[in-house]
């Protein structure tokens, strides 16, 4: 028979475990508890936290790469900025020259909760995922502030030495990165400037497709929205409207992704996981989505030679996890040590 200790040691169990799944499950009732200490201007005024490992308004002449680590729905950008010194610490020499960038894509409750300024900018709860306008003080997409990043890192007279620029994401930020590497304006500037680009996407629920084939064909066929973007080409949003889907395709297959997958995310219920019938036509976890939108993209026309897919073994939907792994520490520093790394 379970004592009073060990029953309330169940009970907490329980309460945290409820609490976890209350928090992945209905983060719009949460505000952040935490947001992040640095600014950076996107478009005419608009405002978007960040954390920034050193000063990057004033030259940094050792800085050979940047690694920019999105958040997941939570918009807990200081989690993931203390994973990304973690994975800068394990990385060992290879990250003591690594400026590390954690944006933050906040909601009007994070910014009524901390009473920030009115020039912050503010998304939907979701649409900040898929390059959405914000909601104010001006419509700007969540994709023109990761260009307003990457035209910093491109001012030569702040980063004469820089050489490698990495954008990775998990979960929620994983699906950033992935539609990013498809539509981004930013990456122009750096490769004219002889800095090399790569994505790397985590654990994302959904992927963008270039057509209407789908690996769950039955459900698709009862999804209106299937095919609407973030899941594909239809009603594209401003920032992407203009280039035709073939010209979007065209610039993503030839960009540097890198798609890593827990072979632990496997649960079809997991409470994080988008079960809206546009994703389930992608599968029915974010194992088998990953594996069947890479495997999707290799069949079409020219293949994507620049891509590649690794599997980091044991673990599950953990960020942290993900990418202090052997394969996360060499997609973000190119350290030596992924088994599944071609």
């Amino acid at each position: 028979m379970m004592g009073l200790k060990g029953a309330l040691i169940a009970c907490f169990a329980l309460i945290g475990g409820l609490a976890w799944a209350q928090d992945e499950t209905a983060p719009n009732r949460r505000p952040v508890s935490v947001v992040a200490d640095e600014r950076i201007t996107v478009g005419d005024g608009g405002v978007l936290p960040l954390y920034v490992s050193r000063p990057w308004t004033q030259p940094q002449p050792d800085i050979t790469r940047a690694v920019l680590v999105l958040h997941g729905r939570l918009r807990n950008a200081d989690v993931y900025y203390k994973t990304a010194i973690k994975a800068r610490d394990a990385a060992g020499t290879a990250g003591t020259t690594t400026l590390l960038v954690v944006p933050q894509f906040l909601a009007e409750l994070d910014v009524d909760k901390h009473r920030l300024p009115p020039e912050t900018l503010r998304w939907t709860l979701e649409g900040w995922q898929g390059g959405d306008a914000a909601i104010a003080p001006q419509a700007v997409s969540s994709f023109a502030a990761l260009d307003a990043i990457l035209a910093r890192l491109a001012d030569r007279s702040l980063f004469p030495a820089l050489s490698e620029v990495v954008i990775a994401g998990h979960s929620g930020g994983g699906q950033v990165v992935q539609r990013y590497a498809i539509a981004g304006h930013g990456e122009a500037a750096l490769t004219q400037r002889q800095v090399a680009v790569r994505y790397v996407v985590a654990n994302p629920s959904s992927y963008a497709y270039f057509s209407a084939e789908r690996p769950e064909a039955a459900i698709a066929a009862t999804c209106p929205g299937f095919d609407r973007w973030k899941y594909g080409m239809a009603d594209r949003p401003p920032y992407l409207a203009t280039p035709t889907s073939a010209e979007l395709e065209s610039a993503y297959v030839a960009r540097r992704v890198i798609y890593l997958l827990g072979t632990r995310d496997t649960d079809p219920n997991h409470p994080a996981l988008d079960k809206s019938c546009m994703a389930e036509t992608q599968g029915p976890t974010r194992y088998v989505r990953g594996h069947s939108y890479a495997t999707a993209m290799a069949a079409r026309d020219g293949g994507t030679p620049n891509h590649r897919l690794w599997d980091v073994a044991g673990v599950g939907h953990n960020g942290d996890r993900m990418f202090t792994s052997s394969c996360g520490l060499k997609a973000l520093f190119d350290v030596p040590g992924c088994d599944t790394a071609p």
